[in-house]
């Protein structure tokens, strides 16, 4: 297959392009740079005055949208509420505009997205059927995001619309920062403890992301997040016992909402979300607990 790929430079993008060329398709990353080649990834300039996207791109099979500032990226000022909102609609117009212009169209757009559709709770445990969105930046967001990468379906496009959950990586995503305190030997809960993180490996994102393409049934929101969500507490502590940590200085929420601004939400707030349409598919997750997925992650390094 022709895949092409925007945020293929980004952690996610990597993983995914990682696999793609593993199972021998030809891979072209949307970039704001020159056209050019490399390791066999086809470079093609987009979101520039001069950029001409449209005849490299002519053939695609399936498009992959994962092009947007990080939510990692400092605090959450005005500003960088602003870039993260508008580099996702920007983005997704952009490809949903590129695809009308294509003379045969692909089969298939998967589109990032995020949990952070679903409101804050503590005891629901959500999956694709609800619809409620949480009434904040980041389901706003969402939300937004979502409705502009629909957009291609008028072109009789299938669209997949991929919640990521928190990622787990060796070097990027959410893990390395939960890690700092227990490499200083002061690691413990934060916050409450009682929040939910409905976590995936890295690897599974990249698999899942790939079986959208390949699965035509699949179409609208997919979760892409482990089968066993677990609690704040019993993630640190499990960090800790992997790697022969203490897990005893607790955190306060005040301490993190003080520190991170509306950023602390990450943290602070979460949501126990179940990846149905995945699993009513047959997908078969390569790290469904998290005890193995940080083991794989971290017992390298240590």
């Amino acid at each position: 297959m022709k895949i092409v790929i925007a945020g293929g430079t980004g952690f996610v993008g990597k993983a995914f392009i990682k696999l793609a060329q593993e199972n021998g398709h030809n891979i072209f990353v949307l970039t704001r740079s020159a056209p050019s080649e490399k390791n066999g990834i086809h470079y093609v300039q987009w979101l520039q005055d001069e950029a001409l996207p449209i005849e490299a791109l002519e053939g695609a099979d399936a498009f992959v949208n994962l092009a947007g500032v990080s939510l990692n990226n400092g605090r959450w000022t005005n500003k960088q509420k602003k870039d993260i909102y508008w580099s996702r609609m920007h983005a997704t117009l952009e490809i949903v505009r590129i695809m009308e212009k294509l003379t045969k169209k692909p089969k298939v757009l998967v589109n990032a997205s995020a949990v952070g559709f679903y409101p804050h709770s503590s005891e629901i445990i959500y999956d694709e059927t609800f619809t409620d969105v949480a009434n904040d930046f980041l389901g706003t967001t969402v939300h937004d995001w979502e409705r502009h990468a629909k957009r291609a379906e008028t072109f009789g496009i299938r669209v997949a619309l991929a919640r990521f959950g928190v990622i787990l990586g060796r070097e990027s995503g959410a893990l390395p920062p939960m890690l700092l305190p227990y490499q200083m030997h002061v690691g413990g809960t934060i916050g409450s403890g009682k929040q939910w993180i409905s976590w995936v490996h890295i690897e599974d994102v990249a698999r899942a992301l790939y079986f959208a393409i390949l699965h035509e049934n699949i179409h609208g929101p997919f979760n892409v997040t482990a089968p066993h969500a677990t609690r704040m507490k019993e993630f640190g502590q499990s960090i800790a016992m992997i790697m022969n940590r203490r897990h005893w200085l607790p955190v306060p929420s005040f301490a993190i909402r003080l520190a991170l601004g509306e950023q602390s939400t990450l943290v602070l707030d979460g949501q126990h979300v179940r990846p149905a349409v995945l699993e009513e598919h047959h997908f078969i997750f390569k790290y469904p607990h998290l005890t193995e997925a940080l083991e794989d992650l971290l017992i390298a390094q240590n």
